[in-house]
């Protein structure tokens, strides 16, 4: 089990590489979304925000307002961490139930392209 520290640091570089998305791209697939991920086997929930300029750095701390995030992901540590450095394939995670998203579906398609 990855620690909470791990996690922090593999969302800070999921955000890195989300900058390096070309800008044409983010314009054309990117709508203003927030985005939480819920880390199951550590019980704690980051959340983060993307948009045209990039993805923010995600936080422990929901948002003001109390609504839910419009794109929720449910993961565990393990899976976060090799999700991140290429070592888990998204679609196969999904298909095999390892990583919930619950958003969407336009959402899923703009995010598929994105990731």
């Amino acid at each position: 089990m990855a620690s909470v520290e791990e996690c922090r640091a593999a969302l800070a570089k999921l955000v890195t590489q989300f900058d390096e998305i070309d800008e044409a791209d983010r314009a054309k697939h990117v709508v203003e979304r927030t985005v939480s991920c819920r880390v199951s086997d550590l019980d704690v929930t980051f959340y983060g925000r993307l948009h045209h300029e990039g993805l923010d750095p995600f936080v422990e701390t929901p948002p003001a307002g109390g609504t839910p995030a419009d794109v929720r992901l449910t993961i565990v540590s393990d899976d976060l961490v090799a999700l991140v450095n290429g070592e888990l394939d998204l679609a196969r995670a999904l298909l095999g139930g390892r990583v919930k998203v619950d958003a969407s579906f336009g959402d899923l398609l703009r995010l598929r392209r994105l990731l």
